[in-house]
């Protein structure tokens, strides 16, 4: 038998995530993160930590993000799972980079875990991280530049 409920609950939190994220409000996103979370971008480019572990460092992590990106994130997808306290999310991503004036358009696959609260305990956020290299690059910049991307801190 599926619990429906806790189901939900996971869901709720990867809406809530892009909710949060995409409104900037990051003191109130980490909220949805337990104390002990991990946050993983297994494609994370030179720059980007591919691990970042606890609520103080989610912050930290996340800071710069609202006067990096201006987006909203549409069509939300969850995918059927057997594990009440796992969302898989499928997304995109449509917005600006606020440095350049850029497009930035992105798709995105979650894999998130939740714990008997709700809250998210581990967050694998799969994205291409060249699409966030370019729409951060200026026109302008030199083609061998090292490319990195710090969501503005």
């Amino acid at each position: 038998m599926v619990d429906t409920g806790r189901r939900t609950a996971a869901q709720h939190a990867v809406a809530e995530h892009l909710r949060l994220t995409a409104a900037g409000r990051i003191d109130d996103w980490v909220a949805l993160f337990a104390p002990d979370a991990v946050l993983e971008f297994p494609y994370a480019p030179a720059g980007v930590p591919g691990r970042v572990v606890g609520r103080e460092a989610l912050v930290a992590h996340m800071a710069g993000f609202p006067e990096t990106f201006d987006v909203e994130f549409v069509d939300l997808v969850f995918h059927h799972t057997v594990d009440p306290k796992l969302a898989i999310a499928e997304f995109r991503s449509t917005g600006t980079a606020l440095p350049t004036g850029k497009p930035y358009e992105q798709t995105c696959i979650s894999v998130v875990r939740t714990d008997d609260d709700g809250l998210i305990t581990r967050y694998l956020d799969y994205w291409n991280p060249l699409v966030a290299i370019e729409a951060l690059t200026p026109d302008d910049a030199l083609s061998d530049r090292e490319l990195g991307v710090d969501f503005g801190r």
